[in-house]
């Protein structure tokens, strides 16, 4: 519910997080940015200096990061389930951590968002064989370009898959720990695979994980139970889209399953809740009235994402609907985002061509504010 505070609240207030308090509430969003170290889908020295220059952020989120090599649906994404991805996130962590700055990595795994082409020839899973429109990154290796390509039919998965998918996130959980991470945000949202189990429009199953609302929102339960079991629920987070109709994921009945998730949520006491918000420019409205029943579930950090500029992340924070604000291509663009909004400063634009290039041209060569301004 709206803030009752006689000192209103804003984007520049201190804010207790993990026992420290962050000078701002400004939040690097999840991106995927595609420079893994081939083969193995290693972080590198490269992400680290990325991560660094961004490290005055009151939280920063990593990219989304595959839990197995099952859970990979996009060329290049890192990993964190082996010892030497595990290693690779230790030189992210430390540089990040040398700044001061406070970082938690997404655990991702993309279900029906993929391709044959990662999986030995093997379909993608899901929750159900449901076709869908969907497309994703993968590098042709004859070209070695980029290109989007459909997603076909995904297989479904058995309940002894799912068993091992929850398996693999704790396990995930524990590698983000041992890399040094502060915590771990389990990707829910954007069409992924545990979204793929919340919705009717990707879950027809007729077992214990489909069906009934309180059935759809098993897998969402047990993982998070598994990870918080695993690392401590003050180090567990997850990120939501309630709003998201692309990817065939329209479901009627979302905005009611979402807002019982956010009830278990605040029960198990998790580090925050991330909503993302649909951006693009026809999306459908993020309503006020949703903002207040998730509010009034959920008692612990919210952190918001989803085209904000200053004035709509004052609006949310002052009104009480939000705690943090995540800033994806205002980030990588401005290194140093939070001082220029505080201060004013003009923000640098970002050049899509470079999102997945590869190299550090549009990733690390960014400037902060006087190092290249004219």
């Amino acid at each position: 519910m709206p803030t009752n505070n006689t000192t209103q609240t804003t984007l520049f207030s201190p804010l207790t997080f993990l026992e420290q308090e962050r000078p701002h509430r400004v939040v690097m969003a999840p991106m995927t940015r595609a420079r893994s170290t081939q083969p193995g889908d290693i972080p590198n020295q490269m992400n680290a200096i990325y991560y660094a220059q961004r490290a005055s952020a009151a939280l920063i989120i990593t990219e989304a990061t595959q839990i197995s090599p099952q859970g990979k649906g996009y060329s290049f994404t890192p990993g964190i389930h082996s010892a030497e991805q595990v290693e690779g996130w230790r030189l992210v962590t430390k540089a990040v951590h040398a700044k001061g700055g406070k970082i938690f990595l997404q655990l991702w795994h993309v279900g029906r968002m993929s391709h044959p082409d990662f999986h030995q020839g093997d379909l993608p899973v899901a929750p159900s064989a449901v076709p869908f429109e969907g497309q994703i990154w993968k590098v042709d290796p004859t070209t070695n370009r980029g290109i989007m390509v459909d997603c076909p039919t995904p297989r479904a998965l058995s309940k002894e898959e799912i068993a091992a998918i929850i398996k693999d996130f704790r396990q995930a959980a524990q590698n983000a720990i041992d890399a040094g991470f502060d915590g771990v945000e389990i990707h829910g949202a954007n069409g992924y695979l545990i979204d793929q189990f919340l919705r009717t429009t990707s879950n027809i199953r007729h077992d214990e994980y489909g069906g009934s609302r309180e059935n759809r929102l098993r897998l969402l339960k047990e993982v998070v139970i598994a990870v918080a079991d695993q690392i401590g629920p003050q180090r567990t987070a997850i990120r939501l889209a309630p709003f998201l109709t692309a990817r065939g994921m329209n479901c009627p009945d979302i905005l009611p399953t979402i807002s019982d998730a956010t009830e278990f949520l605040n029960c198990l006491g998790i580090a925050y809740l991330h909503l993302v918000e649909a951006d693009w420019d026809d999306a459908p409205t993020f309503t006020e009235s949703f903002r207040q029943t998730i509010r009034q579930n959920f008692s612990g950090l919210i952190i918001v994402a989803g085209k904000y500029d200053l004035p709509s992340a004052e609006w949310v924070i002052s009104n009480g609907y939000a705690d943090l604000v995540a800033f994806g291509r205002d980030f990588i663009a401005n290194p140093d985002l939070p001082r220029r909004l505080e201060q004013n400063l003009p923000l640098a634009s970002f050049d899509g061509s470079t999102l997945f290039s590869g190299s550090e041209i549009g990733y690390s060569d960014y400037p902060a504010w006087g190092e290249d301004n004219i």
